[in-house]
């Protein structure tokens, strides 16, 4: 049970904790901040940005708010511990409501998100597409698919196609949907209780012609260094850029925290990181142990009280 527990809130944590520093590619700049005031649950600061690489985009957030794609995984959460199980259209109807005019959501919009609500603003639901997302391989891609590992209760090849489902609601992008099933499936194998060495390797088959051999040279590298890494794939917001910085920190991490720390001083797109690589981490760790999520970080997460009521009905 526990397990279960700290998979999602090992995710939403990650999140909120990167939010400070989300979108900054200098990891000097990120360096000298650290030594300064700290790395996690920063209060977002355009002065951080100024006259380095990097997108100030959470000015109207406040340190341990969740990002959009941190409002994607608790979204999902609600959903399935309200339906019991995935409902599309009802999914697409809560989150057109969420991130759509006059929804609760208040923050940036990524261009997957903006695009997909373009599609569903005009439709009434029983004419919403099964694939409303944009031809784009950015990381909303796995936001959601911690709560969707968890659930489901069929075969590999039945988590494969609700993923694929999952993702073609934000990303009707081929590459997109390997990233989220080679994700799925490391997640899956860790919740199962195999070796994170074992789960990467295994994971490789679903990555895809484009993804595999970047995730091959990640796994490849002698010596935990995320910045190092970041140089060598990038830090953007693609799932290539993206996928072999998780590969890279899951081999190396030796805590949660760890990894956590690592993902953020990598720089660039470090949220759009954290959901799938906090959950995995959260899963290997635990939750509160001497190695697991730290129970002061998750006290600093605003919306600490949403999530657990979500998890109570799912659990």
């Amino acid at each position: 049970m526990q397990m279960r527990e700290a998979t999602l809130l090992g995710g939403l944590v990650a999140d909120a904790a990167a939010l400070g520093l989300h979108w900054l590619y200098d990891p000097a700049r990120i360096a000298q901040i650290e030594a300064r005031s700290g790395l996690v649950f920063l209060e977002p600061d355009a002065a951080h940005y100024a006259g380095t690489h990097g997108y100030f985009a959470h000015g109207v957030k406040r340190a341990g708010e969740l990002s959009g794609y941190g409002e994607v995984c608790l979204l999902m959460l609600q959903h399935l511990a309200r339906h019991g199980d995935f409902d599309r259209t009802a999914y697409q109807t809560a989150y057109r409501a969420h991130f759509g005019p006059g929804g609760a959501y208040v923050g940036y919009i990524d261009s997957p998100t903006r695009q997909a609500l373009l599609r569903l603003l005009p439709l009434e639901p029983a004419n919403f597409p099964a694939a409303s997302g944009a031809d784009d391989d950015q990381l909303p891609a796995l936001a959601a698919l911690p709560a969707i590992v968890l659930t489901h209760r069929g075969s590999r090849e039945a988590l494969r196609e609700s993923v694929e489902d999952v993702v073609r609601i934000t990303n009707h992008n081929d590459v997109a949907v390997c990233a989220a099933q080679c994700m799925a499936q490391l997640l899956c194998d860790v919740l199962h209780g195999v070796a994170i060495a074992t789960a990467l390797g295994d994971a490789l088959p679903l990555a895809g012609p484009t993804l595999r051999p970047l995730l091959e040279q990640a796994l490849a590298l002698p010596a935990f260094d995320s910045v190092a890494a970041g140089e060598q794939f990038g830090r953007a917001c693609h799932v290539t850029q993206g996928l072999p910085l998780i590969f890279h920190i899951l081999q190396h991490a030796p805590s949660y925290r760890a990894g956590i720390e690592a993902n953020i001083r990598t720089g660039g797109d470090s949220c759009g990181r954290s959901v799938m690589l906090g959950a995995t981490l959260g899963a290997l760790f635990g939750l509160g142990c001497e190695n697991g999520i730290p129970l002061e970080w998750l006290a600093r997460v605003r919306q600490l009280q949403a999530m657990t009521v979500a998890l109570g009905k799912l659990v």
